[in-house]
């Protein structure tokens, strides 16, 4: 599992300020001290030697298998768009497998992370911490092929997955109207579990759209905009900034919406109407699905949740993957959403802790007219060393330099933005 989740963070080089922040929060020194659950005994269901060296083929894998009732699968939702090429839907769709038996001592793990909290033994944290640890432990399964009915009456044939049991495909699909949501739901054997279900909105190839993240608390007859919403303190609070507090806000607390950013969303959503799709990106890492689909689906509006294909069954690259090449990342699946989508004019959304003034900058000088509106959440509820540098004045003028002064806006309170978006939306109509 080490160099499935290493390569996949290193294929995203680390900035000077991810790294410098990095060694002001101490990262190192917490991600070694974690338990390597990578090592531990697993269960007897785990892949053959053939399935994992066939596994490396992904997609061209010659000897797929199919789902058992011992399995659990994701579906993630995802969004259709029209080919630039063809004029013909289309959808990218991501599933995981794994096996349901983890083959790992739970209660260690938990209790290491417990003493890292300050929680003491027999506290009711535990129960929450072992909840939300199941999904780092349960052992993947590469070379799985998913069967789904896409709207209750096409079958469509997913994977098989790659090295991280993680497969990804792009599927013609019939015609639906802008904006309509259709749901689909995988075929698995009596017994087989997880995310079963996932939903696919459909997107014309103009309007808005929305890009933003998902952070919580504490742990996006006018052509429609599109939204990049950065996750990660920007909607949902994570405190990418703090090693402690990211393991705090993801296996203990509650999750927390930034106060005033679901009414936000609410209030974009109406002014650019429904059918316009929002994109969720995250640095984290995908065994966080489950968790933060929960959390969009009691938030904030129906969209694609984007996160890292790296640190399963690696809880030091769950810091990892938060904190390093995150903007190389962001960047990379901003141009793939451009390519489903690029006339569509995107408002992007995201937050001071990580690298998205720099990466929304970038998106913005690679494709002009693309992004309308950039909105970074200036995070001051943070009490951190490492944060200082990035509230800067001098660093958003320096990420942002060639872009238009009155297209990108850092604000602190969610209050600050109705205006400038009405005004962005206004000037288009």
């Amino acid at each position: 599992m080490t160099g499935r989740a290493d390569h996949a963070i290193k294929r995203y080089q680390p900035t000077d300020l991810e790294t410098r922040s990095r060694q002001l929060g101490n990262f190192p020194a917490v991600e070694a001290d974690l338990p390597d659950i990578r090592y531990s005994e697993g269960s007897d269901h785990r892949p053959s030697t053939a399935t994992d060296l066939l596994s490396y083929l992904g997609h061209w894998n010659p000897i797929p298998q199919d789902i058992t009732g011992k399995d659990e699968v994701w579906l993630v939702d995802n969004t259709a768009y029209k080919s630039e090429r063809t004029g013909i839907w289309e959808a990218e769709f991501i599933a995981a497998v794994f096996d349901q038996n983890t083959g790992i001592q739970l209660s260690k793990v938990v209790a290491n992370i417990a003493e890292k909290l300050g929680i003491g033994k027999g506290d009711a944290a535990e129960a929450t911490i072992q909840e939300r640890l199941i999904p780092f432990v349960h052992s993947i399964l590469p070379g799985r092929r998913v069967r789904i009915v896409f709207a209750h009456k096409d079958e469509l044939e997913l994977g098989p997955g790659g090295r991280n049991a993680i497969s990804n495909d792009i599927k013609v699909l019939p015609r639906h109207a802008g904006g309509q949501i259709v749901t689909s739901e995988a075929q698995v054997p009596e017994g087989a579990n997880g995310e079963l279900q996932m939903r696919t909105v459909y997107a014309e190839p103009e309007g808005w759209g929305i890009i933003s993240g998902i952070g919580s608390s504490s742990s996006r007859n006018l052509p429609l905009p599109d939204f990049l919403i950065d996750i990660d303190d920007s909607i949902k609070v994570t405190q990418t900034s703090n090693p402690i507090g990211i393991l705090r806000s993801t296996f203990v607390s509650p999750p927390t919406p930034i106060t005033g950013m679901p009414e936000l969303y609410a209030y974009i959503q109406k002014l650019i109407t429904h059918s316009a799709p929002f994109f969720y990106l995250s640095a984290s890492p995908y065994n966080l699905y489950p968790f933060l689909r929960k959390f969009r689906d009691e938030f904030y509006p129906q969209g694609t949740i984007i996160l890292r294909d790296a640190s399963w069954m690696n809880l030091s690259g769950l810091l990892s993957t938060l904190t390093l090449g995150t903007q190389a990342y962001k960047v990379s699946r901003m141009k793939k959403i451009n390519s489903w989508l690029p006339r569509r004019k995107m408002i992007c959304i995201g937050d001071s802790t990580q690298s998205d003034p720099e990466a929304y900058a970038e998106i913005y000088r690679t494709y002009p007219g693309w992004i309308r509106l950039i909105l970074i959440r200036k995070v001051t509820d943070i009490a951190e060393d490492n944060i200082k540098e990035k509230n800067e004045p001098s660093r958003f003028e320096k990420a942002f330099e060639g872009v238009p002064a009155d297209l990108w806006h850092v604000f602190e309170s969610p209050e600050e933005c109705y205006k400038i978006i009405d005004n962005v939306v206004g000037k288009e109509s």
